[in-house]
């Protein structure tokens, strides 16, 4: 937990788990997400999964088009706003201390170790990434 993010900062964070608490609430609870599937079988469950999604994002929108007097493109521009609050290298640095952590934690690398594999990784990355932007 980061000690040093404003208040408001800390209820924005907790506004978006919120909203996803709630999803998956409607989803269970009304839209027969957990009981409305028999199978054990991968495709069907996803399938089942796919079309309670579908089904949320169809009420929503019907929700949104009775309630909310935005046009869609007022509501693209601030979703766009929402996705600046992380970006794209952020999230990737994010990730990479992630896997720094899981290495520590979990294995008997040293420093040295894992400062080495994420070198190497790093150098793979950027070698695929230059032959897929050239291929493109």
């Amino acid at each position: 937990m980061d000690i040093s993010l404003s208040e408001e900062k800390y209820i924005r964070i907790y506004a978006k788990r919120w909203d996803t608490e709630v999803f998956f609430k409607v989803c269970k609870s009304y839209l027969n997400l957990s009981r409305g599937c028999n199978s054990f079988s991968y495709d069907a469950m996803s399938a089942h999964t796919a079309v309670v999604f579908t089904r949320y994002m169809m009420l929503s929108l019907e929700s949104r088009k009775a309630n909310d007097q935005r046009s869609m493109g007022e509501i693209l521009l601030y979703l766009t706003d929402e996705m600046l609050d992380i970006t794209w290298i952020q999230a990737f640095q994010m990730l990479l201390e992630m896997f720094r952590t899981i290495f520590a934690d979990n294995t008997e690398l040293t420093e040295e170790k894992i400062d080495e594999l994420i070198n190497a990784f790093m150098s793979t990355l950027l070698i695929v990434l230059k032959s897929r932007l050239q291929a493109a």
